[in-house]
């Protein structure tokens, strides 16, 4: 199989951090609006054509038996890859030991006009004949290297025809798969219901249901916010999918990817907080706060508001001063990769303002909670 030298680029990387929710919340509404999903998708579909192809999955989703022809190739096509880098270190192996029997050569090689000795002599053959053993020994690997290599451009061609032809039939058997589902669904009894399960620890805040203007107001910022960044999640999906498929099928291992998934993560868990800590899905230690009433909880909420306080400001200052050096200093990582630091860090602050203004939101809410007497 040949290489894949690709290397994301910065604004590829941001761009996509930037864009992707927003297509992704446009699809998301537009099934909404169009209801629970019947039957196989022809966009699904094409979609593990392009991404899974190589092993049938399409095929799979589609219910169709034809996904089994696309394994064996596949196999073959990870076996000679392992042949290939078992090759590979012959060579280099080989390519050293020619190397150090040239070097051996050309050290008991007389100069002009020298005449060697006799056991000069004898040690001078002894070097040429390892010399051409090493030769041969470096020709073969590296045929044997070659070989392997035609083996995986066939392999190569025959994957990249057999998912051709099933671009074009795709159509079809998409339609085949529907009209064979919506049968099935005529001939089923009706599914009933799934209850919906509160997990447990959850939905102990007694304000949850309690509304103001301001804290409407704030809740829904960090709402969109939180929304916003729970998309990354998918992203890492495809990204660490493109890892697996680089390393394993293409002999392509990268850098890079870990290094932006663990970026991206560290960015949505700072600005995930809020939304966290507003639908009331943070850790808390319950053993006593389980145990109270919803009033009580209120007034415990608000004593505790001054700890949560503390932390959460001594992290926006301190956050603001290092995101602040790291503009200035225009940050960097320090791998190949060369990713700018300044927004990730950037993300401390913002992250720790969001999580200030929901502490202030559930601290007027937990007020007007114990003045109305509710509970």
């Amino acid at each position: 199989m040949p290489s894949l030298p690709f290397v994301l680029p910065h604004w590829l990387y941001w761009g996509t951090l930037i864009l992707f929710p927003f297509v992704a919340w446009y699809l998301v509404e537009r099934q909404r609006k169009r209801g629970v999903p019947r039957g196989p998708s022809r966009f699904i579909a094409y979609l593990f054509w392009l991404t899974a192809g190589f092993v049938g999955l399409h095929r799979f989703y589609l219910k169709s038996a034809w996904g089994f022809v696309f394994i064996p190739v596949f196999l073959a096509i990870l076996y000679v890859n392992g042949e290939i880098r078992d090759a590979r270190e012959d060579v280099s192996r080989t390519r050293a030991a020619l190397e150090s029997a040239h070097h051996e050569v050309m050290r008991l090689s007389p100069e002009r006009g020298e005449t060697l000795a006799p056991a000069a002599l004898e040690r001078l053959n002894q070097a040429k004949a390892a010399e051409a053993s090493a030769q041969r020994d470096f020709a073969a690997m590296q045929e044997e290297l070659d070989e392997r290599y035609r083996v995986s451009r066939w392999l190569a061609l025959l994957m990249a025809a057999m998912l051709i032809v099933d671009a074009v039939l795709l159509p079809g058997v998409v339609r085949n798969a529907a009209r064979r589902e919506a049968e099935q669904r005529a001939s089923a009894p009706p599914e009933a219901p799934s209850p919906d399960v509160v997990p447990a620890g959850t939905q102990e805040d007694p304000t949850l249901g309690l509304h103001t203007r301001v804290t409407d107001a704030i809740e829904w910022v960090n709402i969109k916010v939180g929304e916003f960044v729970a998309f990354w999640a998918l992203i890492s999906v495809f990204v660490y999918y493109y890892e697996v498929i680089a390393r394993f099928a293409f002999n392509s291992p990268t850098n890079w990817v870990h290094e932006s998934m663990f970026l991206m993560y560290g960015m949505q868990y700072m600005l995930s907080g809020a939304f966290a800590y507003q639908c009331d899905q943070h850790v808390r230690v319950d053993v006593f706060y389980a145990k109270f009433s919803p009033r009580g909880k209120a007034i415990a909420d608000i004593v505790t508001s001054v700890f949560f306080f503390i932390f959460i400001l001594t992290m926006l200052w301190t956050g603001s001063k290092f995101a602040l050096d790291a503009i200035n200093n225009m940050e960097v990582s320090f791998t190949e990769w060369g990713v700018q630091y300044w927004p990730v860090k950037l993300m401390i602050p913002i992250g720790a303002a969001l999580m200030a203004l929901q502490g202030v939101a559930k601290l007027i809410k937990d007020v007007v909670f114990v003045l109305r007497g509710e509970g």
